[in-house]
Protein backbone atom coordinates (compact mmCIF):
# COMPACT_ATOMS: atom_id res chain seq x y z
CA UNK A 1 0.00 0.00 0.00
CA UNK A 2 1.31 3.46 -0.84
CA UNK A 3 2.11 5.74 2.05
CA UNK A 4 0.12 8.94 2.17
CA UNK A 5 2.42 11.94 2.51
CA UNK A 6 0.87 14.80 4.44
CA UNK A 7 2.62 18.15 4.25
CA UNK A 8 2.99 19.76 7.63
CA UNK A 9 1.50 23.27 7.70
CA UNK A 10 4.09 26.01 7.62
CA UNK A 11 3.61 28.37 10.53
CA UNK A 12 4.00 32.00 9.62
CA UNK A 13 5.49 34.32 12.21
CA UNK A 14 2.76 35.87 14.31
CA UNK A 15 3.87 39.35 13.25
CA UNK A 16 3.34 38.52 9.57
CA UNK A 17 -0.18 37.28 10.27
CA UNK A 18 -1.36 39.92 12.72
CA UNK A 19 -0.02 43.25 11.46
CA UNK A 20 -2.78 45.63 10.38
CA UNK A 21 -2.35 46.94 6.85
CA UNK A 22 -2.63 50.62 6.00
CA UNK A 23 -3.03 51.24 2.26
CA UNK A 24 -2.08 54.67 0.91
CA UNK A 25 -2.83 55.64 -2.69
CA UNK A 26 -0.34 58.17 -3.99
CA UNK A 27 1.35 59.36 -7.20
CA UNK A 28 4.12 57.55 -9.01
CA UNK A 29 7.07 59.76 -8.07
CA UNK A 30 6.25 59.54 -4.36
CA UNK A 31 6.77 55.78 -4.40
CA UNK A 32 9.90 55.84 -6.59
CA UNK A 33 13.13 54.60 -5.00
CA UNK A 34 14.37 58.19 -4.99
CA UNK A 35 11.06 59.57 -3.69
CA UNK A 36 9.83 59.98 -0.09
CA UNK A 37 7.90 56.69 -0.03
CA UNK A 38 10.63 54.23 0.97
CA UNK A 39 11.94 56.43 3.80
CA UNK A 40 8.44 57.23 5.03
CA UNK A 41 7.47 53.56 5.00
CA UNK A 42 10.50 52.53 7.04
CA UNK A 43 10.05 55.33 9.59
CA UNK A 44 6.31 54.82 10.11
CA UNK A 45 6.50 51.04 10.33
CA UNK A 46 9.14 51.40 13.04
CA UNK A 47 6.53 53.01 15.28
CA UNK A 48 3.09 51.83 14.12
CA UNK A 49 3.23 48.05 14.43
CA UNK A 50 1.64 47.88 11.00
CA UNK A 51 2.31 47.15 7.36
CA UNK A 52 2.27 50.42 5.40
CA UNK A 53 1.61 49.80 1.73
CA UNK A 54 1.90 52.55 -0.88
CA UNK A 55 -0.03 52.03 -4.12
CA UNK A 56 1.09 54.17 -7.08
CA UNK A 57 -1.90 55.34 -9.09
CA UNK A 58 -0.53 57.68 -11.75
CA UNK A 59 -0.43 61.42 -11.16
CA UNK A 60 -2.49 63.48 -8.74
CA UNK A 61 -5.65 63.92 -10.79
CA UNK A 62 -5.58 60.24 -11.69
CA UNK A 63 -5.83 59.42 -7.99
CA UNK A 64 -9.20 61.12 -7.81
CA UNK A 65 -10.41 59.45 -11.00
CA UNK A 66 -9.48 56.02 -9.65
CA UNK A 67 -11.30 56.69 -6.39
CA UNK A 68 -14.44 57.75 -8.21
CA UNK A 69 -14.38 54.45 -10.10
CA UNK A 70 -13.76 52.35 -7.00
CA UNK A 71 -16.16 54.23 -4.76
CA UNK A 72 -16.74 52.83 -1.29
CA UNK A 73 -15.18 49.54 -2.40
CA UNK A 74 -11.74 51.12 -2.63
CA UNK A 75 -8.92 49.42 -0.74
CA UNK A 76 -7.39 52.80 0.07
CA UNK A 77 -7.34 53.97 3.66
CA UNK A 78 -5.63 57.25 2.80
CA UNK A 79 -5.05 59.21 -0.40
CA UNK A 80 -1.86 61.28 -0.47
CA UNK A 81 -1.21 63.53 -3.45
CA UNK A 82 -4.30 65.61 -4.10
CA UNK A 83 -3.92 69.38 -3.96
CA UNK A 84 -5.83 72.59 -3.36
CA UNK A 85 -7.21 72.56 -6.90
CA UNK A 86 -8.76 69.10 -6.40
CA UNK A 87 -9.93 69.37 -2.79
CA UNK A 88 -13.45 70.59 -3.54
CA UNK A 89 -14.03 67.90 -6.17
CA UNK A 90 -12.65 65.27 -3.79
CA UNK A 91 -14.89 66.41 -0.94
CA UNK A 92 -17.94 66.29 -3.22
CA UNK A 93 -17.45 62.57 -3.82
CA UNK A 94 -18.48 61.89 -0.22
CA UNK A 95 -15.67 59.33 0.02
CA UNK A 96 -13.54 61.26 2.52
CA UNK A 97 -14.03 62.07 6.17
CA UNK A 98 -12.62 64.61 8.62
CA UNK A 99 -9.33 63.90 10.33
CA UNK A 100 -8.79 63.90 14.09
CA UNK A 101 -5.63 66.01 14.24
CA UNK A 102 -7.15 69.16 15.66
CA UNK A 103 -5.57 72.54 15.01
CA UNK A 104 -1.97 72.55 13.79
CA UNK A 105 0.57 75.24 12.98
CA UNK A 106 1.81 75.02 9.40
CA UNK A 107 4.53 76.94 7.59
CA UNK A 108 2.41 77.71 4.53
CA UNK A 109 1.95 80.95 2.58
CA UNK A 110 -1.80 80.65 3.26
CA UNK A 111 -3.88 80.12 6.39
CA UNK A 112 -4.88 76.45 6.75
CA UNK A 113 -7.89 75.28 8.77
CA UNK A 114 -9.46 72.58 6.58
CA UNK A 115 -11.02 69.81 8.72
CA UNK A 116 -10.67 67.08 6.06
CA UNK A 117 -7.41 67.59 4.15
CA UNK A 118 -3.98 67.68 5.79
CA UNK A 119 -1.15 69.51 3.98
CA UNK A 120 2.27 67.89 3.75
CA UNK A 121 4.21 70.08 1.30
CA UNK A 122 3.88 73.07 -1.00
CA UNK A 123 5.58 74.88 -3.86
CA UNK A 124 5.16 77.28 -6.76
CA UNK A 125 4.76 76.15 -10.34
CA UNK A 126 7.44 77.40 -12.70
CA UNK A 127 9.11 76.67 -16.02
CA UNK A 128 12.54 75.15 -15.45
CA UNK A 129 15.34 75.65 -17.97
CA UNK A 130 19.04 74.92 -18.50
CA UNK A 131 21.12 78.08 -18.21
CA UNK A 132 23.77 76.71 -20.58
CA UNK A 133 21.20 76.21 -23.35
CA UNK A 134 18.88 79.14 -22.64
CA UNK A 135 20.90 82.06 -21.21
CA UNK A 136 17.99 84.52 -21.48
CA UNK A 137 14.75 82.85 -20.37
CA UNK A 138 11.38 84.51 -20.89
CA UNK A 139 10.06 86.52 -17.95
CA UNK A 140 6.35 86.21 -18.68
CA UNK A 141 3.81 84.05 -20.50
CA UNK A 142 3.61 86.67 -23.23
CA UNK A 143 7.38 86.65 -23.72
CA UNK A 144 7.35 82.85 -23.85
CA UNK A 145 4.56 82.86 -26.42
CA UNK A 146 6.43 85.38 -28.57
CA UNK A 147 9.55 83.19 -28.62
CA UNK A 148 10.43 79.96 -30.41
CA UNK A 149 11.23 78.24 -27.10
CA UNK A 150 9.87 74.69 -26.85
CA UNK A 151 8.12 73.57 -23.66
CA UNK A 152 6.79 70.31 -22.24
CA UNK A 153 3.67 70.43 -20.08
CA UNK A 154 1.42 67.90 -18.37
CA UNK A 155 -2.16 66.92 -19.14
CA UNK A 156 -4.48 68.84 -16.77
CA UNK A 157 -7.00 65.99 -16.85
CA UNK A 158 -4.49 63.61 -15.24
CA UNK A 159 -1.81 65.74 -13.61
CA UNK A 160 -1.93 68.27 -10.78
CA UNK A 161 0.88 70.38 -12.32
CA UNK A 162 -1.03 70.35 -15.61
CA UNK A 163 -4.18 71.58 -13.88
CA UNK A 164 -2.10 74.07 -11.93
CA UNK A 165 -0.81 75.56 -15.17
CA UNK A 166 -4.36 76.11 -16.43
CA UNK A 167 -5.27 77.95 -13.25
CA UNK A 168 -1.98 79.85 -13.28
CA UNK A 169 -2.76 81.24 -16.74
CA UNK A 170 -6.37 81.94 -15.72
CA UNK A 171 -5.32 83.74 -12.53
CA UNK A 172 -2.71 85.80 -14.38
CA UNK A 173 -5.00 86.65 -17.32
CA UNK A 174 -8.64 86.30 -16.18
CA UNK A 175 -10.06 87.76 -19.40
CA UNK A 176 -7.28 86.79 -21.81
CA UNK A 177 -6.53 83.17 -20.92
CA UNK A 178 -7.86 81.82 -24.24
CA UNK A 179 -5.71 84.32 -26.13
CA UNK A 180 -2.61 83.36 -24.13
CA UNK A 181 -3.17 79.66 -24.85
CA UNK A 182 -3.59 80.31 -28.57
CA UNK A 183 -0.26 82.14 -28.55
CA UNK A 184 1.44 79.38 -26.54
CA UNK A 185 0.15 76.49 -28.62
CA UNK A 186 3.07 76.40 -31.05
CA UNK A 187 5.57 76.41 -28.17
CA UNK A 188 4.23 73.15 -26.77
CA UNK A 189 6.38 70.24 -27.91
CA UNK A 190 4.16 67.65 -26.26
CA UNK A 191 1.71 67.07 -23.42
CA UNK A 192 2.60 64.17 -21.12
CA UNK A 193 0.32 62.25 -18.73
CA UNK A 194 2.35 63.24 -15.68
CA UNK A 195 5.29 65.17 -14.26
CA UNK A 196 7.82 62.30 -14.41
CA UNK A 197 7.52 61.83 -18.17
CA UNK A 198 7.69 65.58 -18.84
CA UNK A 199 10.76 66.16 -16.70
CA UNK A 200 12.55 63.23 -18.30
CA UNK A 201 12.04 64.75 -21.76
CA UNK A 202 13.50 68.02 -20.52
CA UNK A 203 16.59 66.45 -18.90
CA UNK A 204 17.15 64.42 -22.08
CA UNK A 205 17.35 67.68 -24.02
CA UNK A 206 14.11 67.24 -25.97
CA UNK A 207 12.66 70.59 -24.88
CA UNK A 208 13.99 73.97 -23.79
CA UNK A 209 11.74 74.28 -20.72
CA UNK A 210 9.45 72.07 -18.64
CA UNK A 211 6.55 72.85 -16.36
CA UNK A 212 7.73 72.00 -12.85
CA UNK A 213 8.40 73.93 -9.64
CA UNK A 214 10.62 76.75 -8.40
CA UNK A 215 12.17 74.12 -6.11
CA UNK A 216 13.19 71.69 -8.87
CA UNK A 217 16.64 73.25 -9.43
CA UNK A 218 17.49 72.35 -5.82
CA UNK A 219 17.54 68.68 -6.84
CA UNK A 220 20.16 69.25 -9.50
CA UNK A 221 22.24 71.45 -7.19
CA UNK A 222 22.10 69.24 -4.08
CA UNK A 223 21.87 65.73 -5.53
CA UNK A 224 23.96 66.21 -8.67
CA UNK A 225 26.20 69.18 -7.90
CA UNK A 226 24.79 70.81 -11.03
CA UNK A 227 23.94 74.52 -10.89
CA UNK A 228 22.92 74.79 -14.54
CA UNK A 229 19.16 74.44 -13.94
CA UNK A 230 16.97 77.34 -12.87
CA UNK A 231 13.33 78.37 -12.70
CA UNK A 232 12.25 81.33 -14.80
CA UNK A 233 10.73 84.15 -12.76
CA UNK A 234 7.49 85.41 -14.31
CA UNK A 235 6.31 88.96 -13.74
CA UNK A 236 2.67 87.82 -13.59
CA UNK A 237 3.48 85.84 -10.45
CA UNK A 238 3.51 82.09 -9.80
CA UNK A 239 0.69 79.77 -8.87
CA UNK A 240 0.87 78.16 -5.43
CA UNK A 241 0.23 74.44 -4.92
CA UNK A 242 -0.35 72.84 -1.54
CA UNK A 243 -0.34 69.03 -1.62
CA UNK A 244 -2.64 67.23 0.80
CA UNK A 245 -3.71 63.86 2.15
CA UNK A 246 -7.00 62.66 3.64
CA UNK A 247 -8.50 59.46 4.98
CA UNK A 248 -11.32 57.54 3.38
CA UNK A 249 -14.62 57.24 5.22
CA UNK A 250 -14.66 53.54 4.30
CA UNK A 251 -11.33 52.72 5.96
CA UNK A 252 -11.39 49.80 8.38
CA UNK A 253 -8.34 51.28 10.13
CA UNK A 254 -9.54 54.77 11.13
CA UNK A 255 -7.25 55.10 14.18
CA UNK A 256 -4.21 53.93 12.23
CA UNK A 257 -5.10 56.28 9.38
CA UNK A 258 -5.21 59.23 11.78
CA UNK A 259 -1.90 58.11 13.27
CA UNK A 260 -0.39 58.26 9.79
CA UNK A 261 -1.80 61.74 9.14
CA UNK A 262 -0.33 62.92 12.44
CA UNK A 263 2.99 61.29 11.51
CA UNK A 264 2.83 63.03 8.14
CA UNK A 265 3.16 66.46 9.77
CA UNK A 266 5.79 65.30 12.26
CA UNK A 267 9.49 66.13 12.02
CA UNK A 268 10.31 62.55 10.99
CA UNK A 269 8.20 62.83 7.83
CA UNK A 270 8.67 66.52 7.10
CA UNK A 271 12.47 66.41 7.15
CA UNK A 272 12.35 63.90 4.28
CA UNK A 273 10.33 66.13 1.94
CA UNK A 274 12.88 68.76 0.79
CA UNK A 275 15.45 66.28 -0.56
CA UNK A 276 13.12 63.55 -1.87
CA UNK A 277 9.95 65.28 -3.05
CA UNK A 278 11.89 68.51 -3.67
CA UNK A 279 9.16 70.74 -2.29
CA UNK A 280 8.84 72.97 0.76
CA UNK A 281 7.68 71.04 3.85
CA UNK A 282 4.36 72.02 5.40
CA UNK A 283 6.13 72.21 8.76
CA UNK A 284 9.74 73.37 8.59
CA UNK A 285 12.01 70.94 10.49
CA UNK A 286 13.98 72.39 13.44
CA UNK A 287 17.17 72.20 11.38
CA UNK A 288 15.65 74.38 8.67
CA UNK A 289 15.83 73.78 4.92
CA UNK A 290 18.85 72.16 3.25
CA UNK A 291 21.62 74.36 1.90
CA UNK A 292 20.76 75.16 -1.70
CA UNK A 293 17.14 76.06 -1.08
CA UNK A 294 18.32 79.59 -0.37
CA UNK A 295 19.33 79.91 -4.04
CA UNK A 296 15.79 79.42 -5.35
CA UNK A 297 13.70 82.22 -6.78
CA UNK A 298 10.98 83.70 -4.59
CA UNK A 299 7.91 84.81 -6.57
CA UNK A 300 7.04 88.45 -6.13
CA UNK A 301 3.37 87.57 -6.37
CA UNK A 302 1.64 84.38 -5.25
CA UNK A 303 -1.42 83.32 -7.23
CA UNK A 304 -4.01 80.84 -5.92
CA UNK A 305 -7.72 80.22 -6.15
CA UNK A 306 -9.61 79.02 -3.07
CA UNK A 307 -10.51 75.33 -3.40
CA UNK A 308 -14.17 75.95 -4.22
CA UNK A 309 -13.39 78.65 -6.77
CA UNK A 310 -10.75 76.49 -8.47
CA UNK A 311 -13.36 73.78 -8.98
CA UNK A 312 -15.75 76.26 -10.61
CA UNK A 313 -13.10 77.71 -12.92
CA UNK A 314 -11.60 74.36 -13.96
CA UNK A 315 -14.05 73.47 -16.76
CA UNK A 316 -13.82 76.85 -18.45
CA UNK A 317 -10.02 76.85 -18.22
CA UNK A 318 -9.85 73.30 -19.59
CA UNK A 319 -12.11 74.19 -22.53
CA UNK A 320 -9.90 77.17 -23.42
CA UNK A 321 -6.82 74.96 -23.32
CA UNK A 322 -8.37 72.21 -25.43
CA UNK A 323 -9.66 74.67 -28.04
CA UNK A 324 -6.26 76.33 -28.41
CA UNK A 325 -4.38 73.05 -28.77
CA UNK A 326 -6.86 71.56 -31.27
CA UNK A 327 -6.36 74.28 -33.85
Amino acid sequence: MALALVAAPVALPAAAQDLPVLTVYTYDSFTAEWGPGPLVETAFEATCGCDLQFVAAGDGAELLSRLRLEGEQTEADIVLGLDTNLMAAAAETGLFTNHALGERDYDLPVVWDDPMFVPYDWGYFAFVYDKTRLPEPPASFEALAASDISIVIQDPRASTPGLGLLLWVKAAYPDRAAEIWEALADNILTVTPGWTEAYALFTEGEADMVLSYTTSPAYHLIAEGDDSKAAASFTEGHYLQVEVAARLASTDEPDLADRFLAFMVSEEFQKVIPETNWMYPAVTPPGGLPAGFDTLITPERALIYPAGEAALIRDEALAEWQTALSR
